[in-house]
């Protein structure tokens, strides 16, 4: 395998997973909007109360899209430290998604249901940033450690052997 077909097939399976991850993703943050749209004009609670329990429901939600959906794959061996990792990971996410709604809402007291749409969407986004890396680089492992060490050992010996194949020529 070349080192440019190599790289295609790299990019591909990173095209494809964040796809699925945006596909999860889009709908858990319609969850999430709706919770909290429902919680805050329904129940009247505060703005940033509704927003963590909002943020909650979706985490629950994500958590079974991510599993049975976009890393359906991904090694399942340690199923109870993934969900550990899942919810330390998703609780950063959380802080950070309601942190901004928190510094606007009661920093800058931009109050309203558009202002409160508009920066839970913002903290939403800031956070989305944080979970992707996190889950795919910690959480949802492709594969355990060893056998992704024995198939770069088996692409080494792949690329030197056409080296040495080409030098022969």
């Amino acid at each position: 395998m070349s080192r440019l077909s190599a790289l295609n097939t790299r990019l591909r399976l990173l095209y494809q997973e964040i796809a699925k991850f945006g596909v999860v993703g889009i709908a858990g943050i319609g969850v999430n909007m709706l919770v909290f749209n429902l919680l805050h004009s329904v129940t009247h609670l505060q703005t940033v109360r509704a927003s963590l329990t909002a943020t909650i429901v979706s985490i629950v939600f994500n958590y079974m899209g991510f599993r049975y959906f976009a890393y359906r794959h991904a090694d399942k061996s340690q199923r109870g430290k993934e969900i550990s990792l899942f919810v330390f990971f998703s609780a950063i996410g959380a802080v950070i998604e309601n942190g901004v709604l928190y510094a606007a809402t009661y920093g800058m007291h931009w109050d309203g249901p558009l202002a409160n749409n508009f920066w839970k969407f913002t903290g939403i986004g800031v956070a989305t940033l944080f979970r992707f890396w996190s889950y795919r680089t910690w959480v949802f492992r492709t594969l355990p450690a060893k056998a992704v060490e024995q198939a770069e050992a088996i692409l080494t010996e792949s690329e030197q052997q056409t080296r040495a194949g080409a030098t022969r020529k």
